[in-house]
């Protein structure tokens, strides 16, 4: 069966006045839609890889014949991004981490403010389009990142946290140029209960 694209967990305005209603519905509706139209017509040639999850498929993009490979990583990532990104988000969220991430964090970097000044350079540095991820290696440590385009984390052997997507789509309707303001604040809309869930029970 062809992926279907996973419904928003909250309402198109939800998360205004940090980011506008109009920006998630064509982001969500126009850009992440296209992720998966475009994922789905790549395997249209091999329904049996349907049997495996994008993340399956991300996590070992060997498994995909080399004629599709490209597409899948580019599209498939694009889908598996920006599903991270909202569920990432929320409503009435915010503040600081909170469980066993919110001990890694400190433990990792020092203090919460250290960890923001970090992320936040990361996704400002990143390089015409990508995003900045805090992610999980195998051995359970957390590092900050970016990757650019749709290039997935999973395809490097991490497991992602948190992501901030820095394409301009995501921002510029409302922020224009200004992606630095677009980051300090997205930490308005994080949803902490869920990152952390990510970190503690997340393969």
């Amino acid at each position: 069966m062809p992926y279907e694209l996973p419904a928003l967990p909250y309402a198109l305005d939800a998360l205004e006045p940090w980011i506008d209603a109009r920006t998630v519905e064509i982001h969500y509706g126009k850009h992440h839609q296209t992720y998966l139209s475009n994922t789905n017509k790549a395997l249209e040639a091999h329904p049996e890889l349907f049997a495996f999850s994008i993340e399956d498929l991300l996590r070992d993009l060997n498994r995909v014949p080399e004629a599709i490979r490209t597409a899948v990583k580019n599209n498939g990532g694009g889908v598996y991004n920006h599903n991270i990104y909202w569920q990432g988000l929320g409503p009435n969220c915010g503040g600081e981490p909170v469980g066993k991430l919110a001990e890694a964090i400190q433990t990792t970097f020092g203090d919460f403010t250290t960890f923001k000044a970090e992320f936040e350079k990361a996704g400002l540095t990143r390089f015409g389009s990508g995003y900045a991820w805090l992610s999980r290696r195998a051995d359970g440590s957390l590092l900050i990142h970016s990757t650019a385009n749709q290039d997935c984390p999973l395809s490097e052997g991490l497991y992602p946290i948190l992501t901030v997507d820095v394409w301009e789509h995501a921002y510029y309707l409302k922020y224009q140029n200004r992606r630095a303001e677009y980051l300090s604040i997205w930490w308005n809309l994080v949803n902490w209960k869920q990152a952390d869930e990510r970190f503690t029970h997340g393969k």
